[in-house]
């Protein structure tokens, strides 16, 4: 199976990033990657699973985050499937 160009990019970024344990680093290479709109959108969408991890409703999390059911839904289903990359990141 042949990896597209977004595939491949992302893997060479995961890459990137798991060589190093500089959380300053990480922090100012995404500030430097990511657009203040994106790092908004990345921000929510982290905290709505960390809230979904500690049992708050969705309705609550979409009132205080100001995000739709919609993606509150998604991150739910992610965060419930079985190997879930969102569980295991926030168990680190």
């Amino acid at each position: 199976m042949e990896l597209t160009d977004v595939e491949k990019n992302l893997e060479e970024l995961s890459i990137a990033l798991s060589k190093t344990d500089d959380k300053q680093l990480i922090f100012n290479f995404l500030e430097c990657l990511l657009t203040k709109s994106e790092r908004n959108e990345v921000a929510s969408r982290w905290a709505l699973v960390k809230m979904l991890d500690e049992g708050l409703s969705q309705r609550s999390i979409s009132s205080a985050l100001g995000l739709s059911l919609c993606k509150i839904t998604r991150g739910s289903k992610e965060l419930q499937k079985e190997e879930s990359a969102f569980k295991k990141m926030i168990d680190i």
